[in-house]
C-alpha cells in the first residue's frame, strides 16, 4: 500500500502560494506475508513430490564362469501383457525340452505360479511375521528382517533364482510389473538375461501353434 503524505506551506500567509510537495511510502508488511506463504507451499511440495525410482543392481560382466544356476524358473516378457515361462534351462543338446507355458498379469496370472512355486517358504515367512506381530517371538526390527533375509537364502523348496527376459515388443511397465510381483512372492534372487537364440526360436513355435 502506498501511503501519500501531503506536505502543505503552515498556515494561511498571504503572498505566492507554494506548490504541494508529494512523497510516496512503500509498506511492505504484505510482501512479507506473501513470502512466508510461498516458502510454506514450496518446502511442503518438495517434501511431497520425492522422486520415485526403482534402483536394480546388475551384475558386472566377467570373463570368468559363474557358479551353476540352480532351480530356476525362466519368465519371457511378451507384448500385450502376455507372459510365457518353464522350468529349469532349455538346452537342446540336453533332452528333454521344458514345456513353454502361458499366462499374464491377472489375479490368477504369474503371482500364482509364482506362489505355487514359493509357497513352502511364503507360508513360512507370513507365518513368522504373524508371531512377530501377535508377541509371540520377540525380536528387534533388525534380527526380524535379517531372519527373513536367512529364510529366504537357505531355502531349498522354491525356485532360487527368476530369469527376467524380454522380447523386443515387450514393455517396461511390464517388467515394473514383475519386479513387484517377485517381491511380493518372496523370491530370493532374480536377474535380467537376455534371450537365448534357441529361445526365440521356442517362443516363435509357441506363438505360432497358439495362433498368436
Amino acid at each position: 500500500m502506498a501511503e501519500i503524505i501531503q506536505n502543505e506551506g503552515g498556515g494561511k500567509k498571504k503572498g505566492k502560494r507554494r506548490a504541494k510537495k508529494l512523497s510516496t511510502h512503500i509498506d511492505m508488511t504484505p510482501m512479507v506475508d506473501l513470502f512466508c506463504l510461498l516458502l510454506t507451499f514450496f518446502m511442503l511440495t518438495t517434501a511431497f513430490s520425492k522422486p520415485k525410482v526403482m534402483e536394480i543392481v546388475l551384475p558386472e560382466k566377467s570373463d570368468k564362469p559363474g557358479p551353476p544356476v540352480t532351480r530356476p524358473i525362466n519368465i519371457i516378457l511378451d507384448e500385450k501383457d502376455r507372459i510365457f515361462w518353464y522350468d529349469g534351462l532349455a538346452d537342446p543338446t540336453k533332452p528333454p525340452l521344458p514345456t513353454v507355458y502361458i499366462t499374464n498379469f491377472s489375479k490368477d496370472g504369474i503371482r500364482k505360479v509364482l506362489l505355487n512355486r514359493n509357497k513352502v517358504l511364503y507360508l513360512k515367512i507370513e507365518q513368522f511375521n504373524k508371531d512377530v506381530v501377535k508377541g509371540k517371538i520377540t525380536l528387534p526390527l533388525d534380527t526380524v528382517t535379517q531372519r527373513i533375509k536367512d529364510m529366504k537364502k537357505f531355502d531349498k523348496t522354491g525356485p532360487k533364482i527368476v530369469l527376467i527376459k524380454a522380447t523386443d515388443k515387450a514393455k517396461y511397465k511390464n517388467f515394473v510389473d514383475l519386479i513387484d510381483e517377485i517381491a511380493i512372492t518372496n523370491i530370493p534372487h532374480h536377474a535380467i538375461v537376455d534371450m537365448t537364440p534357441f529361445e526365440k526360436k521356442l517362443i516363435a513355435k509357441v506363438k505360432k501353434d497358439n495362433n498368436f
